[in-house]
């Protein structure tokens, strides 16, 4: 029964963090227009990595996976949803293996073990991110949406840029985030070990 319990409660933490993933998105966002493409300057990102470093690779990548997918196919970013499904996965995963698997990021370490162990495993989430986003893309557009290659190059070049600030503002708001997340999830026993 413990474990059924434990399982409700990362299920549970894993939608509130899917939804906060979609707001991140869906409304805190800054829209750019490119020809005929957006790209957007968001804070979605940051709960996707917020949720791989409190859950775990599987369910924070689950929950960013979702939440993001959902904000995509609830705005003007609908043709982007299966890329983003699978981006935003893959992020949740790095930053768990990252954080979890190699580091144990659950288990009891110094403060500053901890800073930079979160620090590290979001960048390379983030940095997973700033080189598969616009190289995914770029093929996505060209070869499933049928845009031509100039313009795939173009909107792939501009993808690079607000994908790097948006991984910027990922790695520093998730960090801090679950810095000042985690004693309190502790002293509630929310904080799941991994």
């Amino acid at each position: 029964m413990p474990a059924q319990k434990a399982d409700v409660k990362k299920l549970a933490q894993a939608g509130l963090l899917a939804a906060l993933c979609y707001i991140g998105f869906a409304f805190f966002k800054i829209d750019i227009p490119v020809g005929p493409e957006k790209t957007a300057f968001h804070l979605g990102n940051v709960f996707c990595v917020l949720a791989a470093l409190l859950l775990g690779g599987y369910w924070g990548g689950l929950a960013g996976a979702i939440g993001m997918t959902i904000a995509d196919l609830t705005t003007a970013y609908v043709t982007s949803a299966p890329k983003t499904f699978l981006l935003k996965l893959c992020i949740g995963l790095i930053v768990g293996l990252v954080a979890h698997k190699i580091f144990h990021l659950s288990k009891e370490h110094s403060v500053k073990y901890v800073t930079g162990v979160t620090i590290l495993a979001s960048a390379c989430g983030m940095a997973f991110n700033v080189v598969a986003d616009p190289l995914v893309g770029y093929f996505y557009k060209m070869y499933l949406l049928g845009v031509p290659q100039d313009i795939s190059k173009a909107l792939a070049k501009i993808s690079t840029v607000t994908t790097g600030v948006n991984a910027i503002v990922a790695v520093i708001c998730a960090s801090v985030f679950y810095l000042a997340l985690r004693p309190a999830l502790k002293k509630a026993g929310l904080f799941h070990d991994i």
